[in-house]
């Protein structure tokens, strides 16, 4: 609401409309509506009295038609019809809103752009068409010589559309998931490009006019069929991101290492070995993924990487870790799983501001064990250390204030230490395919505990007819046993007390008796017992 009392943002998502409310079309003040994510099978007539609307949300509904009065709307600037029905024959239409800066059509079946939306619409920057079944572009895209966004994820290019190469304007360019083979080396001519993704694609080599985009800084390759890099992109001084998982690269490209600005290196599945020397001048890094290679030992150019926070290290050969490790120090989230590690590498109790840690093994050697010292991880809020054969918890995990994770699935464990009833900042506990009978009697403590999983273990207490109900039946059975063996108690101590005052004898005396079983209770007391059976007489 404004000042004035008048209506210029309205929010009507989420909330199962079938149709536009009159309502909404009496507030001429809109400058914004939200009516995604509803069941609108039409947009009516009176859309054109919202003369003052500049963005109107439509995604995800029912609209197979575009009525033409959408074309009157003369200041809008950003319209999402994304995941709708919409029938080629109404996309014209839009070629009427002269006004546009902002178009999303994602996920709308559609097989062609019209000419009249690239011959009319003069003021598009950006372009959303991802989800399609785009073969290629008209060449009147030539015309959006503002454009800035281009999305194209998800279509059936084949071939890099040629038209783009004159769109000076281009910020952002996605053709992820696509048929492309090749690029031209008319891509060098987009100078103010800086983010480009071609993920998932068959590309075999890269033009060495790309480096000629020297605004460059996100470039994903992610799972192509490259085999390396040209030389000459070694200049793009301004890279921040890049993504060259998935491609049989086999060694680092060299020119990477020249990149120091990076932030982020995705390198999973790329068959390394190992990491070159030069490696360790990437000390801009935060987040580096080198999961899924074939490396047999710790790489030690990492140790250099001061500012890493995320290093993802799953699925290698690696028995041991450096040393040095702990020169990490603001690592946050660490990945280990599927290694060969013989124990627990106790070099990462030294990452103090460590908050998750991956160490399953679902591939690779088992650990037995977790060291008390896992205490030392007092930042730490998720662990997971499934598929092993750990057959007990450290005591210590009772005294991480921190913790909401604990995945022990797939283990061989027992018994759960009493301690864990402390950890009280648990969500989840996943204890899924163990060897527990039992659980400890105060684990109904954890207030915030919102998941327990126990299938597939031979669990006597609760019984399988409570832990299948799931994490509120459990508690209250333990509370409803812990209730019950408070009141046996008490009535115990009642019976015992009752005993000593009635003058029966001494407590520890009427146990006694209790535990041999010999004589009654009365002739303990030194009063006349009861009957006895005559003696045999003997035999003359």
């Amino acid at each position: 609401h404004g000042t004035s009392g008048r209506t210029f943002f309205l929010d009507a998502a989420n909330q199962n409309l079938a149709a536009i409310p009159p309502e909404i079309l009496e507030l001429r003040e809109l400058e914004e509506v939200h009516l995604e994510n509803n069941d609108i099978e039409e947009i009516p007539q009176e859309i054109q009295y919202l003369e003052n609307i500049k963005v109107l949300y439509l995604n995800n509904n029912r609209l197979s038609k575009l009525c033409p009065q959408l074309g009157r709307l003369s200041r809008l600037e950003g319209l999402d019809l994304s995941d709708n029905p919409i029938l080629p024959s109404w996309i014209p239409v839009l070629s009427s809103i002269r006004s546009l800066r902002q178009l999303r059509l994602y996920r709308t079946q559609v097989r062609e752009i019209p000419t009249d939306i690239c011959k009319h619409l003069h003021h598009l920057e950006l372009l959303g068409l991802s989800g399609n079944r785009l073969k290629s572009l008209p060449k009147e895209i030539v015309n959006q010589t503002k454009l800035r966004e281009l999305y194209l994820k998800q279509n059936q290019f084949e071939v890099f559309p040629p038209e783009l190469c004159v769109l000076r304007n281009l910020v952002i360019i996605d053709l992820d998931e696509n048929r492309l083979t090749a690029l031209p080396e008319e891509i060098g001519r987009l100078a103010r490009l800086q983010k480009f993704y071609v993920a998932r694609n068959s590309l075999q080599g890269l033009p060495e006019s790309l480096c000629q985009c020297d605004k460059l800084s996100v470039l994903d390759l992610s799972y192509n069929r490259l085999h390396s890099l040209p030389r000459t992109l070694g200049s793009l001084s301004e890279m921040t991101e890049v993504a060259l998982s998935g491609n049989p690269l086999e060694k680092v490209p060299r020119l990477v290492c020249k990149w120091t600005a990076l932030q982020l290196l995705y390198l999973c599945n790329a068959g390394l070995r190992s990491l070159r020397r030069s490696f360790r001048r990437l000390v801009n890094l935060r987040f580096l993924d080198l999961s899924q290679n074939q490396m047999q030992g710790f790489p030690l150019q990492i140790c250099s990487l001061r500012n890493l926070e995320i290093l993802a290290l799953d699925d290698n050969k690696i028995g041991k870790l450096s040393s040095d490790f702990g020169a990490l120090s603001k690592l946050k989230i660490l990945g280990l799983s599927g290694n060969q590690f013989i124990s627990f590498p106790e070099e990462i109790f030294s990452l103090e501001s460590l908050e998750k840690l991956y160490i399953g093994q679902d591939q690779g050697a088992k650990l037995t064990s977790v060291p008390e010292d896992i205490g030392k991880l007092q930042s730490l809020k998720e662990l997971h250390i499934e598929n092993n054969h750990l057959e007990y918890l450290p005591v210590a995990l009772g005294s991480m204030p921190n913790l909401e994770v604990l995945d022990c699935r797939h283990n061989l464990l027992k018994q759960l230490p009493d301690a864990i009833c402390q950890a009280q900042a648990l969500r989840e506990l996943l204890l899924e395919n163990n060897l527990l009978t039992q659980l400890p009697e105060d684990l109904d403590s954890l207030v915030n505990l919102d998941v327990l999983t126990l299938m597939d273990n031979p669990m006597e207490d609760p019984p399988e007819e409570v832990y299948t109900e799931g994490k509120e039946a459990i508690f209250a059975y333990l509370k409803n046993k812990r209730h019950m063996k408070i009141v046996a108690t008490k009535i115990q101590s009642w019976w015992r007390g009752m005993m000593v005052l009635k003058g029966i004898g001494k407590f520890s005396e009427l146990l006694r008796v209790r535990k041999k079983g010999k004589n009654s209770l009365k002739s303990k007391s030194g009063k006349k017992g009861g009957k006895e059976k005559p003696a045999k007489e003997k035999k003359k």
